[in-house]
């Protein structure tokens, strides 16, 4: 297994915070804001930081669910026990700037919708927020992300150099920064030229169309929680 690996959430996305809740059937609107800037960058025993977090839970099902989830989808999305799932993203800097499930169903044709803000819209290479990621449910199973999107010059569609992988061990899951592989894609978008591949925050405007791609082998539960404390990406 490898690790590969808030500035502009001011003014109008100062809103009141709203409660938190765990993986519930109850739809919650979670704001950066509500995440607490005081956050503690300290590692607790899980291996997450301390202070309040959004959670989202990535659920494997053996069987495609049928059900429209684009309603009251709560902390969680279905995706495949097995094989690929596109999770769309969405920016949440263009509408009400909070974290939630837009749509929950990952199994179907149109995959999964989150949104979620712009982690790096000052373009420095340092997050906003961090994002953590633990494997849950029985031991077995694995799965890679990938960030990846369309290339807004030509067309094609350009998946991240960078993936974050993960397994379900035995014993104590804990978490691990996995804010370099969700949250930018690694790419070199002209080959041709002397420059090397580089990072594009999620929402950079080279690229749109942005989602994880989701490969599962059997894990049951992918848990990412989102911080507000700051992580700079990996180098290059």
């Amino acid at each position: 297994m490898t690790t590969v690996t808030f500035s502009k959430f001011l003014g109008a996305l100062l809103v009141p915070a709203l409660l938190l809740t765990s993986c519930s059937e109850e739809k919650t609107i979670v704001t950066p804001a509500s995440l607490n800037a005081s956050s503690s960058a300290a590692l607790t025993g899980n291996g997450g930081p301390s202070g309040a977090h959004y959670t989202l839970n990535l659920i494997g099902v053996p069987k495609g669910k049928t059900a429209p989830m684009d309603g009251n989808s709560g902390h969680r999305i279905f995706v495949n026990l097995t094989g690929k799932t596109t999770i769309n993203l969405q920016n949440a800097d263009l509408t009400d700037g909070t974290f939630q499930v837009l749509d929950a169903n990952g199994t179907d044709a149109n995959g999964a919708r989150f949104q979620l803000p712009s982690p790096d819209a000052d373009g420095d290479g340092v997050t906003s927020y961090s994002v953590y990621a633990r494997a849950l449910g029985k031991p077995g199973g694995s799965v890679k992300v990938t960030t990846c999107a369309t290339d807004v010059a030509t067309g094609e569609d350009v998946c991240s150099l960078e993936s974050f992988l993960t397994m379900r061990e035995k014993g104590g899951s804990k978490f691990q920064n996995v804010s370099s592989e969700l949250l930018s894609i690694v790419a070199d978008l002209d080959p041709t030229d002397d420059v090397p591949a580089q990072r594009y925050p999620l929402f950079s405007d080279e690229l749109e169309g942005y989602y994880w791609d989701y490969d599962n082998t059997g894990l049951k539960v992918l848990q990412l929680r989102f911080y507000e404390v700051p992580t700079r990406y990996n180098a290059l």
